[in-house]
């Protein structure tokens, strides 16, 4: 049994939310199966919100994928990373569909992909179709699903843009069929001190609450004193019926004594926006524990269009003797809310756990450059790389590797971090490269440009780095084939590519000294040539393959196969 509050709450946002009509009867699904979701639009990922719903394609590949309305293929976008395999349809009334981690396209398209893809010696391509070059009517076969690029699994990641100002829109006011009756789940509870002098229960850190389920199925948190500002986080997840996948909520809302202070969702937002994620987040805590902490209030530098309400930025100024009540109402798309219900104390308190403070004689303001230098390492911050002022730290580990500042802080823009190489030999400097060591001391290429004297790389990433070496060449290794093999029979020809520091940097690969089209695909480090995409003259064909790393090193193998002429 629901509270009757929820329908005051919740229900005036969620019904503020849908004024804006999107047609719901326009499109048909991209999918002919059940559709069962293993990610939910504006999801919390890494760095950025999910812009897409991830639609599970019963764990294979190969499913038709249909165009959803009338219209023309306006972008193809292929790359070993990211979305891998992406094709954009732009339709007349307004919006871009989009499909993504696909294993190939249609014929026609598939066609002309590859032709581009000759022309430009490169798998990795990037295309935009005149209207009247691939157009598609609603219901076409435009693909099938797969799992290329930063996928973790076979699926469909599928979103439904304005085609004008190109921002996502959540797919699910488009009328997709996702069966969904089960309330998001409220995993824990943070309460935050948000001043120096705030406190809650003593201390003056963040500090996880308890609460427990009641039995008309809302929760109900520990009494908590405190005292100044302060502010609660949640980490919650949602499910949809039939799956098991723990997605990402819909909205968020908090209210305060009757009085609603926040409240966002996720039907819409900006590609330019979507790194502040790190401000909607605890990000420190993500860093620490890998959980993701979604904020009840709003942090400095916290530049997000999401919030619909926003009364004292979510802040809530606890004063001594007076009692509070907070509710934050955790809902899905088709307004399934889960209630936990938060008793406030205001009651003064000497804190005994104070939250510590490094300081350090440099003190970076964010709306301004700032440049430091310390033994071997420059660093120069534009301004506004970070989303609010700090003691910024910087520190020569005595080893050849230095500390920038704390993995723990966001960073919003690319800075530069510059070596000083001038005690390194000129003839070895081609292998040496900046490293990012993880907190095993792992090291991983970090783009190195070179100029002189100076080693430097553009990048948002803090904690511990230092130069390395790399001078081992890639390793590449036949995998369904050998050395004079006849393969008559085979539809493609596959080797696995490797390299043990600095990452593959590019490949060519020609048969009879003319260069194929090999895919490359780094989930298993493999390259694959399909037998379909050329006719072969004779029978004994010599295949060449070169790879090269970030610093240079190459390698070239070297193969004679024969092939029946067919």
């Amino acid at each position: 049994m629901r509270l009757l509050h929820i329908l005051f709450f919740v229900l005036p946002f969620i019904a503020a939310s849908a004024q804006e009509t999107y047609p719901k009867d326009y499109f048909r699904a991209p999918l002919d199966i059940p559709l069962l979701l293993s990610g939910t639009f504006g999801e919390l990922r890494s760095n950025h919100f999910h812009s897409g719903t991830d639609i599970k394609t019963q764990q294979r590949e190969g499913l038709r994928a249909f165009a959803i309305g009338d219209g023309y293929v306006s972008r193809i976008n292929i790359s070993p990373w990211g979305y891998g395999k992406a094709l954009y349809i732009t339709h007349p009334n307004g919006y871009t569909s989009v499909y993504a981690h696909l294993q190939k396209f249609g014929p026609e398209i598939e066609a002309y992909v590859k032709k581009q893809q000759y022309e430009q010696e490169s798998y990795s391509i990037e295309l935009f179709p005149q209207p009247d070059e691939l157009p598609v009517k609603q219901s076409d076969v435009i693909a099938y699903t797969g799992n290329t690029g930063s996928s973790g699994g076979p699926h469909l990641h599928f979103e439904i843009r304005d085609t004008e100002t190109e921002k996502p829109i959540n797919p699910l006011f488009f009328g997709l069929n996702v069966k969904d009756a089960q309330s998001p789940v409220i995993q824990e509870l943070y309460a935050y001190p948000l001043s120096d002098s705030s406190q809650v229960n003593r201390s003056g850190d963040p500090i996880p609450v308890n609460f427990r389920r009641q039995p008309d199925g809302t929760l109900l948190a520990d009494k908590i004193d405190a005292s100044g500002p302060i502010g609660f986080g949640v980490r919650a997840y949602d499910r949809q019926d039939l799956a098991y996948n723990k997605n990402g909520a819909y909205a968020v809302q908090m209210s305060v004594n009757g009085t609603t202070y926040l409240y966002y969702d996720f039907k819409t937002f900006s590609f330019a926006e979507s790194r502040h994620i790190n401000t909607l987040i605890d990000y420190g805590h993500y860093v620490r524990e890998r959980q993701r902490i979604q904020k009840c209030f709003i942090s400095p530098g916290n530049t997000l269009n999401i919030y619909n309400k926003r009364l004292n930025e979510g802040i809530i100024d606890i004063r001594d003797g007076m009692d509070y009540t907070i509710i934050i109402e955790v809902s899905d798309f088709e307004g399934n809310t889960n209630v936990l219900k938060i008793p406030v104390n205001g009651k003064q308190q000497e804190i005994l756990h104070k939250k510590e403070i490094k300081i350090t004689p440099n003190y970076l303001r964010t709306k301004r450059e700032n440049i430091y230098a310390e033994g071997k390492v420059t660093v120069f911050f534009p301004a506004y790389t970070f989303y609010e002022d700090l003691y910024f730290d910087l520190k020569d580990n005595g080893n050849g590797s230095y500390e920038i500042h704390n993995e723990e802080v966001p960073v919003q823009r690319n800075y530069t971090l510059s070596f000083d190489v001038s005690d390194y030999p000129e003839t070895e400097r081609k292998q040496w490269f900046i490293a990012h060591l993880d907190r095993r001391g792992r090291p991983s290429y970090e783009t190195t440009f070179k100029r002189g004297n100076t080693f430097s790389t553009h990048t948002k990433r803090l904690g511990t780095f230092t130069l390395e070496k790399d001078s081992t060449a890639p390793k590449i290794i036949p995998v369904n084939f050998k050395d004079r093999q006849w393969l008559s029979n085979y539809h493609y020809l596959k080797v696995k590519i490797s390299d043990d520091l600095s990452g593959i940097a590019s490949y060519r690969a020609t048969i009879n000294g003319r260069w194929v089209l090999m895919e490359y695909e780094p989930k298993d480090n493999t390259l694959t040539y399909d037998f379909e995409d050329l006719t072969l003259e004779g029978s004994r064909h010599d295949l060449e393959i070169s790879v090269t790393d970030n610093v240079g090193n190459s390698t070239t193998f070297k193969a004679t196969f024969h092939r029946a002429k067919k």
